[in-house]
């Protein structure tokens, strides 16, 4: 049976900033809370996120594996501050009078209403799939998680990740990335500044979280062994919406099917009215007209008239709503159908751009591979006239000493003959030719040639 997995990505929200959020996170030991206003806006906001990611709290870090930064998230965001503006801060204070000058960028952002940092939570498999799972198992989840940090910054290269921590003591291995948005080349203020708003767009969320989905899929495959594939992305997951909701995850799945048992108790009403409407006709039918008495009201035709139109219309309502209602769930199955359509569009469309990328890589490598063929080509045309050229300097000179040792028996010649000889530059069949002019100088083959390369120093 094919195996399906959720994936979870979650970008933390500063939507709600209720006084009863701020109370219940006050009371939490991990600084935390079930609400929207758990943004990292302030140092304090800061530590918070450090006490419940590293376990500050409950000295439990046995099961918490940090795979990027340190064991001090604080210290890890500053850094990044310091790697990504400290150059921009000190430009600007160079153009800017001593009043205006920025002394620390990481304060003035606590000091201000940005977000100095931003938490993304990642998580594949929901509690159901992980309570059966040793720790071997969940253990490996590392290697996937690395690989899924290595590909968000491909992705969101202008996201520097300051620390990235894995859970294994909750009911699911997830990993919690704690980064600080970037932006370059502003208008106003310094060059490069924090960017929550600017580099989180709802498109962008979407995108990266189906690349993310996909790639992180491929790793659990990869280290598991397996070929298991993802469930449906729920609508709006993608979205600037609360970390904290994967902890409600099952109350709020218990409250749709409250919501659906709701549903059918008003079906079974209406159907009951609609049984009630009938005997309440069938009574008025049988109604006769008597006349007045002080025990007895009597009820005119007109009146009875009124009261079947009035249970019509109650029919007509009751029809209304058992069709709104199939409507509704209608329109439910046809958003739950074109969402799942969108969403295998864009897995597709994913896979197309991987591919498109492979191709062009291919097209990369052919065109390298021609042009070193014909570099090859035209090196192989230079050596083979260089070849020939050296074949007729050869005869020439095989001629030449020819001509002045075996005919003219030049002293001089035969001597330089003799010392090539010697010397092994030329051979037997060298300095038989030289010697004897009945021999025909004639231009090495091939096959000649082959055979003497290996103690032949000319060729």
């Amino acid at each position: 049976m094919e195996q399906k997995l959720a994936y979870s990505f979650y970008l933390g929200s500063d939507k709600n900033k209720s006084k009863l959020a701020k109370k219940v996170s006050k009371g939490n030991v991990s600084g935390t809370t079930s609400f929207s206003n758990n943004a990292i806006q302030n140092a304090k906001g800061l530590s918070k996120v450090n006490k419940h990611n590293l376990r500050d709290y409950d000295n439990q870090r046995e099961r918490i594996t940090t795979i990027y930064g340190t064991n001090d998230i604080v210290e890890d965001v500053k850094q990044v501050y310091l790697d990504e503006f400290e150059q921009s801060r000190i430009e600007y204070n160079s153009k800017t009078r001593a009043d205006r000058q920025i002394k620390d960028y990481f304060q003035k952002v606590c000091d201000s209403q940005n977000d100095i940092a931003c938490e993304i939570i990642i998580e594949l498999g929901d509690m159901d799939f992980w309570q059966d799972k040793d720790n071997e198992y969940r253990y490996k989840m590392t290697d996937v998680y690395n690989e899924q940090i290595q590909e968000l910054s491909k992705l969101l290269p202008d996201f520097k990740i300051a620390n990235a921590t894995i859970h294994y003591d909750e009911t699911s291995p997830h990993m919690h990335v704690i980064g600080v948005p970037a932006i370059d080349n502003c208008k106003r203020g310094m060059k490069k500044q924090v960017g929550k708003s600017q580099l989180f767009t709802k498109t962008l969320l979407s995108e990266i979280q189906d690349k993310m989905r996909n790639a992180c899929i491929k790793s659990y495959n990869k280290f598991y062994d397996v070929d298991s594939r993802l469930k449906i992305k729920q609508k709006g997951r993608n979205q600037d919406i609360n970390v904290n909701d994967m902890s409600n995850y099952r109350e709020m799945k218990k409250k749709l099917e409250q919501e659906k048992q709701k549903l059918d108790n008003a079906n079974k009403q209406t159907k009951a009215l609609d049984n009630k409407s009938k005997d309440i006709i069938g009574l008025l039918d049988s109604l006769k007209p008597m006349p007045f008495n002080k025990n007895n009201s009597q009820i005119s035709n007109e009146n009875i008239e009124i009261i079947k139109d009035y249970i019509k219309d109650v029919t007509d309502v009751t029809e209304t709503v058992r069709n709104v209602n199939d409507l509704n769930m209608a329109i439910k199955d046809f958003e739950h159908s074109a969402f799942e359509i969108e969403s295998e569009n864009r897995s597709l469309k994913y896979e197309i751009e991987l591919r498109d990328e492979n191709i062009k890589k291919l097209k990369d490598n052919l065109s390298a591979k021609d042009t070193i063929i014909n570099k090859l080509k035209e090196e192989r045309d230079y050596f083979k006239a260089q070849f020939q050229k050296f074949k007729g300097f050869w005869h020439d000179l095989m001629s030449h000493f020819q001509k002045k040792v075996s005919r003219y028996k030049d002293e001089h010649y035969k001597v330089v003959s003799d010392d090539l000889y010697k010397n092994g530059i030329f051979d037997d069949n060298d300095y038989e030719i030289a010697n004897n002019e009945l021999r025909k100088v004639v231009i090495p083959d091939k096959n000649k040639l082959n055979k003497k390369k290996n103690n032949d120093t000319r060729f």
